[in-house]
């Protein structure tokens, strides 16, 4: 359902507006309502439908807070956790810390990712698809086994 990369704004007071094209389907799977947190391995943040972050809650809900990484994990994404609830004109607040995490101030880049949104600084998303790209070419022929089967 979420795919497509799209250039975004967010403004002074922290809000970004969705594109109008995701608009009604959003409404129709969550109300419009969302749950933000930071990406615990890259500098930008994860934008979730409630009922999608739900299922992520559940599985983090399950880690073992006596193991250091799983405890870690855990503190990372909900301590981070921020609900947003889209406006009647298509836009989230974000709150501050999420955007100082991501260097999110003006322009910035909404990335598809099919169960979720990832929120990107212009500038840092533009620097990780070449570093992606990079990577692309020069490991081409280390495939993993899921990706051997995968035909486009």
């Amino acid at each position: 359902m979420l795919r497509g990369v799209s250039a975004i704004s967010v403004d002074k007071k922290g809000r970004l507006a969705l594109p109008t094209r995701y608009r009604d389907a959003l409404v129709a799977h969550c109300e419009g309502r969302f749950v933000c947190t930071i990406d615990h391995q890259l500098p930008c943040l994860a934008l979730y439908p409630v009922p999608e972050w739900e299922v992520i809650e559940d599985k983090l809900s399950k880690l073992s807070s006596f193991q250091p990484a799983e405890r870690r994990l855990q503190r990372l994404l909900l301590g981070h956790a921020f609900d947003c609830e889209m406006d009647g004109q298509g836009r989230l607040l974000l709150g501050s810390t999420l955007r100082q995490y991501a260097g999110l101030d003006g322009k910035a880049m909404l990335v598809g990712q099919l169960n979720k949104f990832e929120i990107w600084d212009e500038q840092t998303w533009q620097q990780q698809i070449r570093q992606d790209m990079d990577t692309q070419a020069e490991s081409n022929h280390l495939i993993s086994e899921r990706l051997a089967d995968l035909s486009l």
